[in-house]
């Protein structure tokens, strides 16, 4: 049977389990749903290639959970982050739920003898970071023995936050003889060693190049002094009326933004690696549900939040790496829905934006400055950069006339004229 277009009619999925994706109003297959579920239910091994936003975990979790009703042993899914595998983990209890699926969720920051009482209950699937994997591993209240189907998801992420070494050793100790998945966004060359050492003749399926970033998503670049970053947040704050998922580039950054957005009269957030994962569940499950409407977030979070809805995705600080671009602005502009992705960069982070562009085959239009808040009583000062020439090759900024638009001498005017950098209209 052939798979009808633009259903999941005839991609091999059970009819019990056909009948749970149609309760839950899953009726149209996203395309890499589509072309790794029947690949992923015959037990072939996969590489699936997509930009974040896409629907990986549902490509990955049908066909897991319908093969785990025909090969003895359990699943095992790999996690960059908590938030990730607590998500993944809430969409297979979505699905498996009415047949009876167990899982297990292995994340740090949560109670090692609550996860040793559910692994006591022989999961199905266990659903883990690596790093508390290999804590599990080395108190011997797990063994990954009877895994028959292991899946990498955002691996190319995983590497990026120094895993390999763990991921070495979970590969080492699962059975040769197994079906492994792998899905990603961007295929960097040591995920290529994974597939070539670890995975059997692994099929490739990519909907989209690496880089790639949804297409309603409007994009703009504001070139802003360092010390009027929070002023640009608030005016843009005002312009918009839904949620917000502001990134920063480190956790006292993420702090910092948190406390002023606070002041500024909205509800927010903040989640990093300093925040405990009972404060973490909280931004989570405070900014899905509208209790906050700002969420500021470092690039652990940046493939962890899975919201729908989010209207506005802000780069406060510009990404050191330009995948983390791809995966930030993937925030928004969710499975077809329009987006918009704000950054702010400083006059030197000329190659940082361009490493972007490149990446993304986008030029970022960039946009003249607002009328600028005045500062707020109390708010933290901050020396800007001064000195040599700002993004080189883009242009010079034209010398503010006083009487312009801009909040003062630094913060306005039309930055960039000239060269490939100009503005674009």
């Amino acid at each position: 049977m052939q798979p009808t277009q633009g259903s999941f009619d005839g991609l091999g999925i059970a009819p019990k389990l056909r009948e749970i994706l149609d309760r839950l109003r899953f009726t149209v297959p996203t395309p890499i749903q589509a072309r790794s579920i029947p690949v992923a239910i015959e037990g072939k091994d996969l590489i699936g290639i997509a930009q974040t936003g896409t629907g990986k975990t549902l490509a990955f979790g049908i066909p897991l959970i319908q093969r785990l009703a025909q090969v003895k042993g359990r699943g095992l899914v790999l996690l960059p982050t908590r938030e990730l595998a607590l998500q993944v983990d809430e969409t297979f209890q979505k699905i498996g739920k009415a047949i009876g699926l167990r899982t297990a969720v292995l994340i740090g920051g949560a109670s090692m003898n609550n996860q040793i009482k559910d692994l006591e209950r022989s999961p199905h699937v266990v659903i883990a970071t690596p790093g508390r994997l290999i804590d599990h591993l080395e108190q011997r209240t797990l063994q990954l023995n009877d895994v028959r189907i292991l899946v990498l998801d955002e691996a190319d992420r995983m590497l990026d936050m120094g895993f390999a070494p763990q991921i070495k050793r979970i590969l080492a100790q699962v059975p040769r003889e197994r079906q492994t998945m792998l899905f990603s966004a961007t295929m960097p060359e040591d995920i290529v060693r994974i597939a070539a050492q670890h995975m059997q003749l692994p099929l490739r399926v990519e909907v989209a190049r690496a880089g790639t970033v949804a297409e309603r998503i409007v994009h703009e670049l504001f070139v802003v002094q360092k010390q009027d970053k929070l002023r640009l947040l608030e005016k843009v704050l005002t312009e918009f009326n839904g949620s917000v998922l502001v990134f920063s580039r480190t956790k006292h950054g993420a702090k910092k933004i948190t406390r002023s957005v606070k002041d500024m009269r909205h509800t927010a957030a903040e989640i990093h690696s300093n925040r405990s994962l009972a404060q973490r569940r909280d931004a989570l499950e405070g900014f899905k549900s509208g209790k906050y409407r700002v969420l500021i977030a470092t690039d652990i979070a940046a493939r962890g939040i899975d919201v729908t809805g989010i209207e506005l995705v802000v780069n406060f600080d510009v990404p050191e790496n330009a995948e983390d671009y791809v995966h930030r602005i993937g925030r928004t502009g969710r499975a077809g829905r329009a987006g918009h992705a704000i950054s702010f960069a400083t006059p030197d982070q000329g190659p940082e934006v361009r490493q972007i562009e490149r990446l993304v085959r986008i030029q970022l239009p960039i946009k003249q400055l607002p009328e600028l808040p005045p500062h707020r009583a109390g708010a933290p000062m901050e020396r800007g950069d001064r000195g040599g020439s700002p993004f080189p090759g883009r242009g010079a900024p034209r010398a503010q006339s006083r009487g312009g638009r801009g909040g003062g001498r630094r913060g306005g005017g039309r930055p960039f004229q000239g060269g490939s950098f100009r503005r674009r209209r």
